[in-house]
């Protein structure tokens, strides 16, 4: 068993490198067991053929507590057997006793990074450094191993959006799944392309400030109004001019302002302090 690249007998003067270094890049399994200890016995060929299943995504580290009682003792080890799950340097979980597979499992695969994860996260680090075209050729390789993954599918939409290929950008989204299309980051992308073609078709800021010193409530140059100040980050200024047309107006363009307001609500996310603000307000109106 010792003999597996995946499986590692750990001592004292071992136990840094071979568990708390190693965890850093995935996590490390210890078994604390003992010669006499049966459960231990009953374990060790089904926890080594997770090591070797899962060809390592995890590291197994198998610690004789008789022989190592300082470590047992520091980990505070009262039976055996007890494993204890090692990721990026520290204890994320632990279980006692011999326990069913599916349950080790289960604890496992709470923190092993997939392949297309990892290489999300490394094409992420790769726009971030002003390297988009290698971002994309990672997040694309990235889900021909996880074809349904809905978060790869968005984060490639925001990519080829940024870059002006929205037509690609909204294939990516109608792609998804009915749970894909309620991600905050999906739901975001198709407020954020809606309000880009709105902002395309708009008369000049100018002109609509014109128009509403002469006439304070003309409700199409408040919508105008509302989506210029939206383009520009103003929202709270953007939500008063909507609620202006909702108090003003519910039957103007089938009760645009409302629509309006919720398609900035989800540009925005429920969590945005002036969404949670006028929602309120919002509701008042409505009731």
């Amino acid at each position: 068993m010792s003999e597996s690249p995946y499986i590692h007998n750990v001592s004292m003067q071992n136990f840094q490198n071979l568990v708390l270094e190693k965890s850093i890049d995935k996590p490390v399994l210890v078994d604390f067991w003992a010669d006499w200890c049966q459960p231990c016995q009953t374990i060790m060929p089904m926890l080594a053929k997770l090591a070797e299943e899962y060809a390592g995504k995890f590291e197994l580290a198998k610690i004789n507590a008789d022989q190592e009682q300082e470590l047992a003792a520091h980990f505070g080890i009262k039976s055996l057997p007890t494993m204890k799950l090692f990721f990026q340097g520290k204890i994320v979980d632990e279980r006692l006793g011999a326990v069913a597979e599916s349950e080790i499992r289960a604890m496992l695969d709470k923190h092993i990074v997939s392949e297309s994860e990892q290489l999300m996260q490394a094409a992420m680090l790769a726009y971030d450094q002003g390297q988009p075209e290698q971002a994309l050729e990672m997040l694309n390789l990235a889900l021909t191993k996880d074809p349904d993954n809905a978060s790869i599918k968005v984060t490639i939409a925001e990519l080829v959006h940024a870059q002006g290929d929205t037509a690609s950008a909204i294939t990516l989204l109608d792609s998804l799944d009915s749970e894909g299309s309620k991600l905050d980051a999906a739901v975001k992308l198709r407020a954020a392309i809606k309000l880009a073609e709105q902002l395309a078709e708009l008369p000049a800021l100018e002109e609509v400030e014109q128009r509403l010193l002469k006439n304070p409530l003309d409700l199409e140059a408040l919508l105008f109004k509302s989506r210029h100040l939206t383009a520009h980050g103003d929202y709270d200024s953007a939500m008063a001019c909507l609620l202006t047309i909702v108090r003003t107006d519910r039957g103007f363009e089938d009760d645009i302002g409302r629509v309006s307001l919720l398609a900035l609500f989800d540009l925005l996310g429920g969590e945005h302090p002036s969404v949670q603000t006028c929602r309120r307000k919002l509701f008042t109106l409505l009731h």
